[in-house]
């Protein structure tokens, strides 16, 4: 993922916290907020209850790319943060990616046509 995409200061992400929506699924739980500009900011949160350095590094990856691809897809002027549950480190590529365009959907910030 393109680091101009990338959410990374804290007050980016407590705002996001504040003011955002949330979906969940039993894998992650995605929060949502409004931005000013016509940009895209996209953020990932991963516990340290979820596992050791080696699978939360994994799992962030694995996000990253998922939301990589489906980028073109994603409508101007959102901020997003996926936070990752525990039965995420028993999941696929596939279902992980699948899981991700549901929640985007669901909070309508998902565009059928790029």
């Amino acid at each position: 993922m393109n680091k101009a995409y990338r959410l990374r200061k804290n007050r980016e992400f407590q705002y996001v916290y504040r003011r955002g929506k949330s979906s969940a699924t039993a894998h992650m739980v995605l929060i949502v907020a409004k931005r000013r500009d016509k940009g895209i900011k996209i953020g990932f949160s991963i516990s340290k209850k979820i596992g050791c350095a080696v699978v939360r590094n994994r799992i962030k990856r694995q996000m990253r790319e998922a939301v990589r691809v489906e980028i073109p897809r994603i409508k101007p002027g959102h901020t997003l943060i996926f936070v990752a549950r525990a039965p995420i480190t028993k999941m696929n590529f596939g279902g992980l990616q699948k899981d991700m365009v549901y929640l985007m959907k669901r909070t309508k910030v998902w565009m059928e046509e790029p």
